[in-house]
């Protein structure tokens, strides 16, 4: 992993209604296979492509640590549907704990793989007070979709 890369927080924001096969399998390969699904992401090239080509159905953006700690601490899910725990993220990975687990994911130095047995995928709740927009239309066009920087970390808030 080069230091370059970017850490970003992909949302899924529509269905899986009237999705042409090849934008659901690219979906499929993000795991963001239904709505209102979250991935924290790090931007390689190939992912790049592939988010570029679902951009009419998901959102994303770079994460902060605050907003990584609020979805590993509330949405953050073992098997089973377990919450995950600071005793579980110390036993089971070399951070001392879910704050530590965030700082590192912001960072681009940690991943969600370095916790044995945390699910990749997180599900969200629609946001409280609804979206900011249409939500077939890009974020420039006053849309909700496609890429919204740091604007990302407003929207997870909302939807944790």
């Amino acid at each position: 992993m080069s230091e370059n890369e970017a850490v970003i927080l992909a949302i899924r924001l529509r269905g899986q209604v009237s999705v042409r096969p090849q934008i659901e399998d690219t979906l499929k390969k993000l795991r963001l296979g239904r709505l209102h699904q979250a991935r924290v992401i790090k931007l390689t090239p190939s992912l790049q492509g592939m988010i570029t080509k679902a951009k009419d159905y998901i959102t994303w953006g770079e994460i902060d640590a605050d907003t990584a700690y609020g979805i590993l601490a509330k949405r953050g899910r073992l098997s089973g549907n377990r919450r995950i725990t600071d005793a579980y993220v110390k036993k089971n990975s070399s951070h001392s704990s879910i704050k530590a687990l965030a700082k590192g994911l912001a960072a681009g130095t940690a991943s969600v793989n370095d916790v044995e047995g945390l699910k990749p995928v997180f599900r969200l709740a629609p946001p409280k007070k609804g979206f900011r927009g249409k939500r077939n239309l890009p974020v420039g066009m006053g849309g909700v979709n496609g890429y919204r920087g740091a604007g990302i970390n407003e929207l997870a808030q909302k939807m944790i």
